[in-house]
């Protein structure tokens, strides 16, 4: 099961939403250094987790962390258009039907086979959120070893421009095509797997 949080909550809203911004912490701070905030010195949270955003996290039972992705909407601040629009040849895509992908994190503690599993659930709950909510596209601004997973997954990517060594690490924007052919491009591809969308929360499910 994939839960997902409509709208960023403070610390102690939720032992999932608590965890992932642990885990980011843990990766995008403490192991790849990036700069960016952290709040009470364990949750990474930056100026885009606000109520417009989306959160699908793989978690347990208990709340532990697994895996995570941020969905941003891209006709409200979003890291493409605010932070890296130089990575877009021209205009970077907008529009209600247009979603940033970001923050893509997946637990540190996960060995390999299950770091495989857990990315491959994330990005089909992607898309059935997407078919499920009218997105047509994502956009997302990735490095050199996220762009390779992300084109090796088998849906239809297209660079938005020539990738750019950005803080040492080459970086590149790109889209994502989403219709109804995609959950068959994953499945195409062996990233494909089956999962259900819950509202965090105990809610109904969104879909089976």
């Amino acid at each position: 099961m994939i839960q997902y949080f409509p709208g960023h909550r403070g610390p102690g809203a939720s032992a999932a939403l608590d965890n992932m911004h642990r885990d980011r912490k843990r990766v995008f701070v403490d192991l790849r250094r990036w700069e960016v905030p952290v709040i009470d010195g364990q949750f990474e949270v930056d100026q885009f987790d606000s109520e417009h955003a989306v959160y699908l996290i793989s978690a347990g039972d208990d709340g532990t962390h697994y895996g995570s992705i941020r969905l941003l909407p891209t006709d409200r601040p979003h890291i493409l258009g605010s932070l890296f629009p130089h990575l877009s040849d021209g205009p970077s895509p907008t529009g209600p039907d247009v979603w940033e992908i970001t923050r893509g994190c997946l637990s540190p503690r996960l060995r390999a086979a299950e770091r495989l599993r857990v990315r491959n659930r994330l990005t089909t709950a992607a898309v059935q959120y997407a078919l499920l909510h009218g997105i047509s596209r994502f956009v997302c601004v990735a490095d050199s070893g996220w762009l390779s997973q992300i084109l090796s997954l088998g849906w239809n990517c297209e660079p938005l421009g020539e990738p750019q060594l950005i803080a040492g690490a080459t970086t590149g924007a790109l889209q994502i095509h989403i219709s109804a052919r995609t959950i068959e491009q994953l499945r195409e591809a062996g990233s494909y797997a089956p999962v259900r969308l819950q509202l965090g929360g105990g809610a109904m499910p969104l879909a089976a």
